[in-house]
């Protein structure tokens, strides 16, 4: 298949030129150690051997990737799955998912999909902030990721926003492949799951039709990812207090690296994904001749709704609701063991935060936040859990 050469700049790399970028990245002295920590009983010409034998992108992932996240699953989580029962795995899809892990979101769910009997996994959108070094450009490009370019003025973010459209309609349609994009641009730090209509405004600037039609040709699912604990949550609320404290504090790429790192590294308890309904047909209801910015809100809130009732909650969620109104309201959905577990829990990681000043309660807050916007968004989403929504208009959570 050829691929038009204005996607070169983005899109993953094609199976013929694996071969070249395999050496590169393997003269990389920063990969090399990489290896050595992931591989340290396998000499790096067995390594060598092993990716050069990967003819296609999909077989590195499978002799590489897969491997590699099972691993994480069986030492840092309690189990892995998927709810696939809404969609077809002959069919292609753009899942558009809540964002918690920068890395393990999409990767994760590249091995589920393998494991409910896709034929392939996903091209992944990756923010270029995240791509400093050189190596991890090409790990990534590898690992069918393309780039979302940042940080462009005005015309130029125009421009890059189309061809990236462009480029995810190319995918679906010619390549056959699915796609995942993150509802957001960035993680929600304080969890509350809210899609940004600006990245359906960029999903619409390619394909052909109406907004409805070029939408429809992108097979949305709304997937709702949930993991029972976030490694990386003691570092969003130190990012939370630096944001407060400090003038004109911004991130860094080794603030980044850290949080990739330590999302990979750490426990994760249970982790469920769950994919609703395609939204093609849903998309025939919507008036496609309302004002655009009322028609991409109301495609945004169905996408929310969606995720929202498909969380999974866990005992730590309901007790970080009640930890945070200072009620007993959903002692229901947890023990007292659990209750207790969880306030050490908290207290282990605000001390892992080593800043000036430390403000224990507000990170504190921070915390519950993060934990308890779930379940707030899941029973606000839920019929069924009317008897609790008359009680969260009292929440006061971080923005």
């Amino acid at each position: 298949m050829k691929i038009p050469s204005e996607f070169d700049p983005i899109r993953p790399f094609e199976p013929e030129e694996l071969p070249a970028v395999y050496d590169r990245i393997l003269a990389d002295k920063q990969f090399q150690q990489v290896l050595a920590y992931l591989y340290p009983d396998v000499p790096k010409e067995a390594l060598a051997q092993k990716m050069h034998a990967c003819k296609t992108n999909l077989d590195f992932q499978k002799a590489f990737c897969y491997p590699f996240l099972q691993r994480l699953v069986t030492k840092l989580s309690l189990g892995c799955s998927i709810d696939a029962v809404n969609i077809n795995t002959r069919n292609r899809y753009t899942f558009v998912s809540n964002h918690r892990d920068i890395v393990l979101d999409s990767a994760f769910l590249d091995k589920l999909l393998l494991d409910v009997g896709f034929a392939t996994t996903c091209e992944i959108a990756i923010g270029d902030n995240l791509l400093s070094q050189d190596w991890v450009r090409d790990l990534v490009r590898i690992n069918k990721s393309f780039t979302v370019e940042r940080a462009l003025h005005s015309v130029e973010m125009l421009r890059a926003s189309k061809r990236m459209s462009e480029y995810i309609h190319f995918a679906i349609a010619e390549k056959k492949e699915n796609v995942w994009i993150a509802q957001r641009q960035g993680r929600a730090k304080n969890s509350n799951d809210l899609t940004q209509p600006a990245i359906l405004k960029m999903m619409a600037m390619g394909g052909e039709g109406t907004v409805i039609e070029r939408l429809k040709q992108l097979h949305i699912v709304p997937l709702a990812i949930s993991y029972e604990y976030d490694p990386c949550d003691y570092l969003k609320a130190r990012e939370y207090q630096l944001r407060r404290d400090v003038p004109f504090w911004k991130k860094t790429a080794e603030d980044d690296m850290e949080s990739m790192l330590v999302g990979i590294k750490g426990y994760k308890g249970h982790i469920f994904y769950k994919c609703a309904s395609c939204i093609d047909e849903w998309l025939d209801t919507v008036d496609g001749e309302q004002p655009k910015n009322k028609l991409f809100d109301e495609i945004a809130a169905h996408i929310d709704h969606e995720i929202h009732c498909n969380y999974r909650l866990y005992p730590v969620n309901y007790a970080a609701l009640d930890m945070i109104q200072d009620t007993r309201v959903y002692e229901e959905y947890y023990t007292p063991e659990d209750y207790q577990d969880f306030e050490h829990y908290l207290e282990g990681q605000i001390e892992k935060i080593d800043i000036e000043n430390r403000d224990d309660k507000f990170l504190r807050t921070c915390l519950l936040t993060q934990y308890a916007y779930p379940a707030k968004n899941y029973i606000a989403a839920s019929p069924e859990n009317g008897r609790f929504k008359s009680l969260l208009n009292r929440l006061t959570f971080k923005k």
